[in-house]
């Protein structure tokens, strides 16, 4: 079966899943599922295992379906538009969006809270979503990083990786991903493939996905 067939069926099942961006880019594999299979224990798991920001990213119909917008465009409206990052090392705009927390978690931070959290986004952003439903159960700031997709042909980071392989598995654009750390750095390529094999999980690099989206 196609790699990228086996991580759309993996993603299906709420199963994880590892995308190594590349060398060109950062460097980093992130460790990665659909936001509608959230649970305290896959929460644990991206935090024990991977130990990055734990993320949600968005796809763009579903960031605009609950007027989510982009940090940085946030900035700017607020008068501080000169500390906007318009570009990171690697040469790309960033993805993040605001922080938020549901209503009904206590600190937002457990893997409990922060299950819970996402799972309601994922909801709440899905094809019933809604500005008025997003605004009456969540607040800000919160634990868990909302990032907006920006589409693979203007970005290609691991929003968009993570966006491009739920498009292919037939599934809303709600992906939760957490970059995998080494020592004292990203986990090294060899390392997380290591770690892939280990578990079980599929191991896909961008330059899969990038070829897959130009056939």
């Amino acid at each position: 079966m196609d790699n990228l067939e086996r991580a759309a069926g993996e993603l299906r099942k709420g199963n994880f899943i590892l995308v190594y961006d590349g060398e060109e880019r950062e460097g980093e594999a992130d460790l990665i599922f659909h936001a509608g299979f959230a649970t305290p224990e896959k929460i644990e798991r991206l935090r024990r295992d991977a130990g990055g920001l734990i993320c949600l990213a968005l796809g763009k119909r579903e960031a605009e379906s609950i007027g989510l917008e982009f940090y940085t465009d946030i900035l700017r409206k607020t008068g501080h538009g000169a500390m906007v990052c318009k570009k990171t090392a690697y040469g790309d705009e960033p993805a993040f969006s605001i922080s938020v927390n549901h209503k009904k978690v206590y600190t937002g931070i457990t893997d409990k809270d922060r299950a819970l959290t996402i799972r309601e986004m994922a909801t709440v952003a899905g094809a019933d979503g809604t500005e008025k439903l997003f605004l009456e159960n969540f607040y800000s700031p919160g634990h868990v990083f909302l990032l907006i997709g920006r589409g693979l042909k203007n970005r290609r980071g691991h929003t968009e990786l993570a966006l491009e392989l739920a498009e292919r598995a037939g599934m809303p654009g709600t992906m939760v991903l957490c970059e995998m750390l080494g020592s004292g750095k990203a986990l090294s390529k060899k390392d997380a493939r290591v770690y892939a094999e280990r578990h079980g999980f599929v191991f896909v690099e961008g330059v899969e996905i990038y070829e897959a989206g130009n056939r």
